[in-house]
């Protein structure tokens, strides 16, 4: 199986953006510690960018050679119908992913395009949320 996970903006920022709302780990940090617990059953693949386009590319091109995609959309969560058609265009399974609860947040926060595509959410668990959406996708 192959996952692509894709991080939206601001999330090169880990670990030094508003870390008592999303934690000390960097972006790397996060991306080995998934690639670690994902080993033996499914190979990840890594993108973040804070361009909306680059961001549905990565999508397009996940159609030819991806199983499944964990996004953290970051913002456009809550902005991008452009980021929701790319998803829908795609054919595995989607997992939506938040680190903080965004529903505890900004009202602007509680609203996501995303979510009508994804066959999963994840809200609100830290960083742990990424090694429940490997767990979900893989089991």
């Amino acid at each position: 199986m192959k996952i692509l996970l894709l991080h939206g903006p601001n999330l090169n920022l880990l670990g030094k953006r508003q870390p008592e709302i999303y934690g000390h780990e960097t972006l790397q940090d996060v991306e080995n510690k998934v690639r670690g617990h994902a080993f033996g059953r499914a190979e990840i693949e890594c993108f973040q960018s804070n361009h909306e386009g680059e961001l549905i590319d990565a999508i397009h091109r996940a159609r030819e050679s991806t199983d499944a995609i964990i996004i953290n959309a970051g913002a456009y969560t809550h902005t991008s119908v452009a980021i929701l058609d790319a998803l829908n265009a795609f054919e595995g399974k989607v997992v939506e992913l938040h680190i903080s609860n965004v529903h505890a947040r900004e009202s602007f926060r509680h609203h996501s395009y995303l979510s009508a595509r994804a066959d999963g959410i994840i809200v609100g668990l830290g960083t742990y949320g990424y090694l429940a959406a490997v767990d979900f996708l893989t089991s």
